[in-house]
């Protein structure tokens, strides 16, 4: 669950696209009725498919539908479950956090619940490397799911890796290695390049000191790197390289979030901010946003007048036309036009109604 993976599913376009919310349980004995509610979720929009579509018109699409459902063991979910599918694509994915179960059908996907958790839960990516092979992991707090796309997990298939050495006089086998060894992380520091490009997260090295020291010594990513983890972990399951790896993460998190609050006081007194939503909607927009700064637990459920350029608060956020969180939709723009984000706990923006932009200029 990438900012890349959401923004693919945010350009799909055509009736009908199907997207499922439903909330799961970790544990028995609750997790027993998970498989029950999907059944009788597929089964509600398979009917309100049907009530539109021949079975004909509609026989790929309840083909992806009954194949996302199929590759789920829902004895090992966490606490919300997201399908997604339509004629030509299905995708299946696992949340951090309870969602409102129901089922959407509609023009285009239903991607709220992927946002929030893009924009406002901790993440970050954690790099294990190795030989055989160098894992790339997407964190949500202390859960950790592996990557396996752009060529993830990466394999050294060289000599000094999967294939011998060359020998023979005058060959210097250990230079040879590590000229090889370099090669390999390079290859892995591009693979990487496309996933920091689109989601610029912190990033946790794993792996032994040799390749750390290869990695760091070429990588293009190193402002990346909040911390790393010494050792070999080639056989350390996921949950447990989270538990080493979340407390770093954690620390880079309140360092920069005190930072933040200093950049805030700076630019308040250079009067370069804006406060409260309506202006910083406004600036956002206009791609004046450096830093936005935004209280964990604020949402903001509004209209935009006739202007397109002001936010008309709304109680319900389900009125027609309305946005469910204006916030959300200002923290897309501000990242879009390659601002920052932090978020920061209820109570520590009051003196700005809860959001300040920090501008460029």
């Amino acid at each position: 669950m990438n900012r890349h993976d959401v923004r693919l599913l945010q350009q799909v376009r055509g009736y009908p696209c199907v997207t499922i919310l439903m909330p799961t349980h970790r544990t028995a004995p609750a997790n027993q009725q998970d498989p029950l509610r999907l059944k009788m979720l597929l089964d509600q929009a398979t009917n309100r498919l049907l009530s539109e579509f021949s079975r004909r018109d509609i026989e790929r699409l309840l083909g992806r539908l009954d194949q996302l459902a199929g590759s789920l063991d829902l004895r090992y979910v966490q606490d919300g479950l997201a399908l997604f599918a339509n004629q030509d694509i299905g995708r299946a994915v696992v949340l951090p956090f309870s969602v409102k179960e129901r089922v959407m059908i509609d023009e285009t996907f239903a991607t709220r619940e992927l946002v929030y958790a893009l924009n406002h839960l901790a993440r970050y990516w954690v790099l294990a490397l190795s030989e055989k092979p160098t894992r790339l992991y997407e964190g949500v707090h202390t859960n950790l799911t592996e990557v396996t796309q752009e060529g993830f997990p990466m394999v050294h298939e060289g000599p000094g890796g999967a294939a011998p050495l060359p020998g023979g006089y005058g060959i210097r086998k250990s230079a040879h290695r590590d000229e090889r060894h370099r090669q390999f992380f390079r290859q892995v520091d591009n693979a990487l390049k496309p996933f920091l490009a689109d989601d610029p997260l912190p990033l946790v090295l794993i792996g032994i000191g040799r390749y750390q020291a290869f990695f760091r010594e070429l990588t293009a990513h190193a402002s990346a790197i909040v911390g790393v983890v010494s050792g070999s972990h080639d056989r350390t399951p996921a949950h447990e390289l989270a538990k080493l790896a979340w407390p770093l993460v954690e620390e880079n998190v309140a360092a920069r979030r005190q930072e933040a609050l200093g950049e805030l006081q700076k630019a308040v007194s250079e009067k370069r901010f804006v406060a409260t939503v309506g202006e910083v909607w406004r600036l956002a927009h206009e791609g004046r946003g450096a830093l936005l700064l935004v209280e964990e637990g604020f949402h903001y459920p509004a209209l935009l007048d006739e202007s397109g350029t002001h936010l008309v608060p709304v109680d319900d956020p389900t009125t027609p036309g309305a946005m469910d969180d204006a916030v959300d939709e200002i923290v897309e723009t501000v990242m879009d036009k390659r601002g920052n984000v932090v978020f920061l706990p209820n109570g520590q923006l009051a003196d700005y109604q809860r959001i300040a932009l920090i501008l460029r200029y």
